[in-house]
């Protein structure tokens, strides 16, 4: 289809579509961790109001560290007998889970 002929039929559909120029990074958040695009092409589309974004490139995704609750790290530093950080070390390198926390703290 000629593009010219495109553009006309979109414009008569209510649509238009917009590349957005010199995008440098887009992040993308979610609860688990950060999807992380460098370089990408975005492209908005508007139709019947509703502005769409369409992202074509390659992510990468990086992995939120987890929320240790003090709970927690007292809880493995009292099992263990260990300090706050080496507590809070293996809790992060568990990401979370107590019992293998406190596996890798107790002396063998």
């Amino acid at each position: 289809m000629n593009p010219k002929k495109m553009k006309q039929m979109m414009k008569q559909l209510g649509m238009s579509m917009e590349q957005i120029e010199d995008v440098q990074k887009i992040i993308i958040v979610t609860p688990k961790g950060n999807y992380v695009f460098d370089s990408a092409e975005v492209t908005a589309m508007t139709m019947q109001g509703v502005t769409t974004f369409q992202i074509a490139g390659q992510p990468r995704f990086e992995e939120s560290a987890p929320q240790i609750p003090e709970d927690d790290v007292k809880l493995v530093m009292d099992q263990t007998g260990s300090t706050r950080e080496a507590a809070a070390g293996a809790l992060t390198e568990t990401k979370g889970d107590i019992a293998e926390a406190i596996l890798r703290l107790s002396p063998k």
